[in-house]
């Protein structure tokens, strides 16, 4: 019954979806050409809680752990393990006021209504996996984009997504980049549960009624250690509580 119930939702859920989608691609145009990066990121926000409720359609449910004082008047740069594509609007609307900019792969900044246009104008870095050289020099950019503005950084060191929930080994030289560059930000680790479940069938149907769940760690100052030491605890912290 159950599976028979997630092909009627999936359904579902893709139509709104793909709305959604449509919908807030000019509405993120317009916003970015008469109101500039204020008015686009709060077009940004709406569109990820309205991709939450998407997400709702099919029983999901989020809880998002934070027993911490995160800063908003600095750089943060949340680390978090990567198990699917839903990870990232929770990230979006519930971290909104630490203005979250994701490091991303060049793929995804085309072709994607709504997201790839965020991804290519609202601060995020698009990198290229297979040019190291291009990926760091980029990295060392959005680093100084970061550092001017205050804004945060998403970063998934992964590189791809778990399709299990078991962690893939971590990336560190997008990390290392950010905590040489950035001494003054605080690390924020993020251990995402469940979400990889939503795909356990594949693409369709999805699987109703996942709760997602994302961890926040408690808060580590960039230049409380080195940049080894502390790419080593964050990993550590992060999947620790892997489920």
């Amino acid at each position: 019954m159950k599976k028979i119930l997630s092909y009627f939702l999936s359904v579902v859920f893709y139509f709104f979806f793909g709305i959604t989608l449509l919908v807030f691609h000019p509405i993120q145009w317009v916003s970015l050409k008469l109101g500039g990066y204020e008015a686009h990121k709060k077009s940004v926000d709406i569109f990820n809680f309205f991709l939450l409720r998407c997400l709702n359609l099919l029983g999901t449910t989020f809880t998002v752990e934070n027993d911490f004082d995160i800063p908003a008047d600095k750089t943060c740069i949340f680390v978090a393990n990567h198990q699917g594509m839903y990870d990232i609007p929770p990230i979006i609307w519930y971290f909104r006021k630490h203005h979250p900019k994701f490091v991303s792969k060049k793929e995804l900044g085309k072709g994607i209504p709504s997201i790839s246009f965020n991804l290519r104008h609202g601060g995020s870095v698009l990198i290229d996996r297979k040019n190291r050289r291009e990926s760091l020099l980029k990295m060392s950019k959005f680093a100084d984009y970061l550092a001017k503005t205050k804004r945060s950084a998403v970063i998934f060191p992964e590189g791809t997504r778990s399709r299990t929930g078991q962690p893939k080994k971590f990336q560190v030289s997008g990390m290392m980049m950010l905590f040489k560059k950035l001494p003054d930000a605080v690390v924020v680790p993020i251990t995402i549960n469940n979400s990889w479940k939503l795909f356990k069938h594949g693409s369709f149907p999805i699987d109703p009624g996942v709760h997602i769940h994302l961890k926040t760690h408690k808060p580590i100052p960039v230049n409380s250690t080195d940049a080894e030491s502390l790419v080593a605890e964050v990993e550590r912290t992060i999947i620790a509580d892997i489920r």
